[in-house]
């Protein structure tokens, strides 16, 4: 699983460990990315994310799923997340055609 957050973008960093004498040691800090489902009304289903907290928040922020992939830059989303936002698209266009 990579340690990246979908939504949001956080990743690994790298630091040091410092000891009392100063010594250094190279060390990585991991964000906290978990696996989850998140509904898609649209879509009727849930979709598998690995996103941080803050992902999440921004996500409940926006109105739902549906409502923050329609109001991001595809450019800007993550691979996976652009082929779900041309479904949902594709969804809300037959909705309204209709």
């Amino acid at each position: 699983m990579s340690r990246r957050c979908m939504i949001t973008g956080k990743g690994v960093l790298a630091g040091n460990n410092v000891s009392h004498a100063n010594n250094r040691t190279r060390r990585r800090f991991l964000p906290n990315v978990q696996d989850t489902s998140v509904f898609s009304e649209a879509l009727g289903r849930k979709v598998r994310l690995t996103v941080s907290p803050a992902g999440l928040r921004t996500i409940d922020h926006k109105g739902g799923l549906d409502s923050w992939l329609l109001a991001t830059a595809s450019s800007r989303l993550d691979p996976d997340l652009r082929k779900l936002k041309d479904q949902v698209e594709k969804v809300q266009a037959a909705k309204n055609a209709a």
